[in-house]
């Protein structure tokens, strides 16, 4: 009873409560009715509804959706389902990131691998658009702005790039979020078990949808200390029966031999790349619509907040510094993990809108927020729709020319663009760079480039192949390719690299088109409109 006393000292903070004000000018006409206030919530609520299904509806158009790592995923689960294949064996240990790893090759026994797939990307998207919005209901017991912010959302970055696990896992984190804060007030044992649940669901899912789990309710119990003026001791406790589920579960991977990622992996922070992220919350394929589509977003807001139509409540203003604080502080390259510091402001999108207070002065001001939000979301979505449907003719032509090579054939993959990596003003060009992975699946090829991390997936390079696979990452340069073969290779190369020609029977040319490189060598097979096809013609 002592230690329930001390962590139920104090009660639950009282919650925004949005009252309609009794008198809102508006050119001289009268206060809305109650009536009229429930005819404006119900068009809210349609316009919502619409934008959703809108959203959700390309997952349903498509067979393979045009995101970046989507491909590359997919043929993972592919050999998890089937247990293995000549070039790769399944190895599972305790360790985090594997929701769709322990769900989708079990659903897909029963319907297809595929379609279970696409059925896991539906869901996650639901989790995150319902979760959004169950930690609104949560805050204020009623729902306003959350869901419209999660649509907006729901193809940034991340979610665009296909970080499958994550997306799944944020769904889950924000209604682990929201059932805890409906629980604030309630017994410590309750909450413990049900924090406990959900870390141990959070940390199989992805371990960074874990962290925002935990930053979002640490700052929650920092702004009830700094609120009630509670002591120092009652809120070390509360913090520590925070933590606890979570050490106890790392403890136990430590244990059993688990890891997440790579310990020595280097922390990167590339802090030039951190304004951009920013942009990237609205839009995966389009940094020219995503920055106007963000102004628009910064000028409407400004406007609101100047009229004082829309504020924060003060939590709010405590979990946007620490959210504040947290995107300056992570690395973008964190165990293992790339891009870690991209994921931050999605999650502070996806879980500020609920302390955001909005009183609307008139219907006119409710129109003309339904119409720029409508504006803004389905602007966005017709990139994602255009974007996907035109990649339906090249992964179909990428899976018909497998039947080009042979089986049991080493893949090996390169880009034709200039740099190392595919510019940045073209986003639209990603979502090709993994499609040559589902050959792992199609012609039980080897293919490099597979995802096969230790402590990440659950797959594993058999022996014979050990030393050509890279484990993560995308296709090589070209030219890099070109000056191997003509006896140049540059400082730094990998050693596998460097005997390209003798250790693979095809190669993939994905980007813009251009003639063959090396004719003495390559045999052109195959041509479409983002890839070609080459045999290798082996030295001797």
């Amino acid at each position: 009873m002592g230690l329930a006393r001390a962590v139920n000292r104090f009660a639950r903070p009282p919650r925004i409560a949005i009252k309609s004000p009794a008198v809102v000018p508006d050119a001289g006409k009268p206060v809305p009715n109650s009536a009229i206030q429930q005819d404006d919530a119900r068009l809210g609520s349609l316009v919502l509804a619409l934008l959703i299904a809108a959203a959700l509806a390309p997952v349903l158009l498509v067979r393979i959706p045009a995101m970046v790592d989507y491909p590359n995923h997919l043929a993972r689960m592919y050999l998890i389902s089937a247990g293995g294949s000549p070039y790769y064996r399944v190895e599972w240990a305790l360790y985090p990131n594997l929701a769709m790893d322990l769900i989708v090759p079990r659903l897909g026994r029963l319907i297809g691998v595929e379609t279970a797939m696409r059925v896991f990307l539906l869901a996650s998207q639901v989790l995150v658009v319902t979760g959004a919005m169950a930690i609104e209901y949560a805050v204020k017991r009623r729902v306003a702005l959350a869901g419209f912010a999660a649509v907006m959302v729901l193809y940034c970055m991340p979610f665009a790039w296909g970080f499958l696990n994550y997306e799944m896992a944020q769904g889950l984190a924000l209604w682990g979020i929201a059932v805890m804060l409906a629980l604030d007030a309630r017994p410590w044992p309750l909450r413990l078990a049900v924090h406990t649940l959900f870390v141990a669901a959070l940390f199989a899912a992805h371990f960074f949808a874990l962290g925002i789990y935990g930053v979002v309710l640490g700052l929650h119990e920092l702004w009830r200390t700094w609120q009630r003026r509670a002591s120092v001791g009652a809120t070390a406790l509360r913090l520590l029966l925070l933590a606890a589920p979570a050490a106890a579960v790392l403890a136990l991977m430590a244990l059993t031999g688990g890891a997440i990622g790579k310990a020595t992996t280097p922390w990167h922070w590339h802090l030039g790349y951190k304004p951009l992220w920013l942009i990237g919350i609205v839009n995966g394929y389009s940094l020219t619509l995503a920055g106007a589509s963000l102004a628009l977003l910064i000028g409407g807001v400004t406007l609101a907040a100047k009229r004082g139509a829309l504020s924060f409540a003060l939590e709010g203003a405590w979990m946007t510094g620490g959210f504040t604080l947290l995107y300056l502080a992570v690395p973008a390259q964190l165990l293992d993990a790339s891009f870690v510091d991209l994921r931050v402001p999605v999650a502070a999108a996806l879980v500020l809108p609920a302390f955001l207070e909005l009183k609307l002065p008139s219907r006119r001001w409710l129109l003309a927020s339904l119409a720029g939000v409508s504006l803004i979301t389905l602007a966005n979505l017709a990139v994602v729709y255009t974007v996907w449907l035109s990649y339906r003719a090249d992964y179909a032509a990428m899976i018909a020319s497998f039947g080009n090579i042979g089986t049991g054939a080493r893949l090996l993959v390169a880009a034709s663009g200039e740099g190392d990596d595919p510019p940045l003003r073209d986003l639209t060009e990603y979502p090709i760079y993994h499609a040559p992975t589902l050959a792992v699946h199609y012609a039980d090829a080897f293919v490099p480039n597979l995802f096969t991390g230790a402590g990440k997936q659950p797959l594993r390079a058999r022996a014979k192949v050990a030393r050509l696979d890279i484990v993560e990452g995308g296709p090589f340069p070209l030219r890099l390719l070109v000056a191997i073969a003509d006896g140049k290779p540059p400082a730094g190369t990998p050693a596998f690299v460097r005997t390209w020609p003798r250790d693979f029977d095809d190669l993939y040319v994905l980007g813009p088109q251009r003639p063959n490189p090396l004719p003495a060598l390559l045999q052109e097979v195959t041509r479409s409109r983002r890839f070609v096809l080459y045999k290798i013609r082996r030295p001797g």
